[in-house]
């Protein structure tokens, strides 16, 4: 089957899904509220049924041109002692958001994305066979069909990046907060901070607490182990993105109507297991297969949602508990004892 889809947003899902439609033959168009594409961004985690899921696309050796391949990771302790190694026999690659959205996106026709073109809802867009809210977690079009608006999870994350190798992956976990560290390529670390809301110090606004997220991190963060230390002692004139964090709660449906619902905008979730661009990836390829292969777009899409929301929703139960057990405040003891158990099954 082949038609015409209108997409909005143009991250991660939204580009994947319009790429994938494009090869298809469909007619596509996509709709994006900001000017242009990131300049700057943080590492995401490329495991290997995302890498397969961009070979799709077509977009998979570029992606392996421009990250980095990692094997496994460990938890720490504040003082440095390891709690656990996870995931030492599955490779992942850590690619800067904007090599990913290159590679997505970068080989696009003249036009297909419209940007600066912020949306109300539904009844605002042009007509097409196939409408994708690929619009984030505070999706308009989710919340005008369904109601459904994001939850916040209690926790804060900053993150940013800094020069110098990052010599591995690594979260540490302390009491009611954690510190990570993962390459963003051969010569820059990224990394990012989460803890719980209520530790953050009684401020004006969230752009104060940006002002001072520098000084902020160094004193919540201060004696942690040397490589923690090494990324606090860069932060000086280097960006730091700070903000809340939400997830979506689990949904009884990634669709209604000719409307598809993809990424953030299906299953936002934590931070903390690192499969968001994954899934979104998951989410493009799966809506690309049932579509070209469906009668129609009501089979094409109800075979989506079939194949995709339990996962969805799973992912999202799944990052909550992770993001609630790595900042725990009490019996952190019991939570290492459990994790490095844990390690030697996975």
């Amino acid at each position: 089957m082949r038609g015409s889809a209108l997409i909005v947003g143009a991250g991660i899902a939204g580009t994947a899904v319009a790429r994938g439609l494009l090869r298809a033959g469909w007619s596509v168009q996509v709709i994006e509220r900001s000017a242009d594409f990131p300049g700057s961004g943080t590492a995401l985690a490329m495991w290997p049924e995302a890498m397969r899921a961009l070979d799709a696309l077509g977009a998979g050796d570029a992606v392996r041109s421009g990250s980095v391949e990692e094997h496994g990771a460990r938890i720490l302790k504040p003082n440095g002692g390891q709690v656990a190694a996870m995931g030492s026999g599955r490779t992942a690659r850590l690619v800067p958001r904007t090599v990913l959205l290159e590679a997505l996106a970068g080989d696009f026709p003249a036009g297909i994305i419209q940007w600066n073109s912020p949306v109300a809802g539904p009844s605002s867009l042009p007509s097409a066979d196939v409408l994708v809210a690929a619009d984030g977690i505070f999706s308009r079009l989710r919340t005008a069909c369904n109601g459904i608006s994001p939850r916040a999870l209690g926790t804060v994350a900053f993150r940013g990046v800094v020069p110098s190798p990052a010599g591995g992956v690594s979260e540490t976990w302390g009491p009611g907060r954690l510190f990570g560290i993962t390459p963003l390529d051969a010569g820059s670390t990224n990394w990012f901070a989460c803890l719980r809301s209520r530790d953050l110090p009684v401020l004006d606004s969230p752009e104060a607490i940006g002002a001072q997220s520098a000084d902020l991190l160094r004193s919540l963060y201060r004696g942690w182990h040397p490589d923690v230390a090494r990324v606090l002692g860069k932060l000086d004139g280097s960006p730091i993105d700070y903000r809340e964090l939400f997830d979506v709660p689990p949904l009884p449906s990634y669709i209604s109507g000719n409307l598809a619902l993809v990424g953030d905008a299906a299953h936002g979730m934590a931070p903390n297991l690192g499969r968001g661009a994954c899934e979104a990836l998951l989410d493009a390829v799966a809506l690309i297969d049932a579509l070209s292969s469906a009668p129609d777009v009501t089979a094409g899409l109800q075979r989506y949602d079939a194949g995709r929301r339990r996962r969805g929703n799973l992912m999202v139960r799944a990052a909550r508990l992770l993001n609630r057990v790595a900042t725990a405040e009490h019996f952190t003891g019991a939570r290492n004892l459990v994790m490095s158990a844990g390690a030697r099954f996975v």
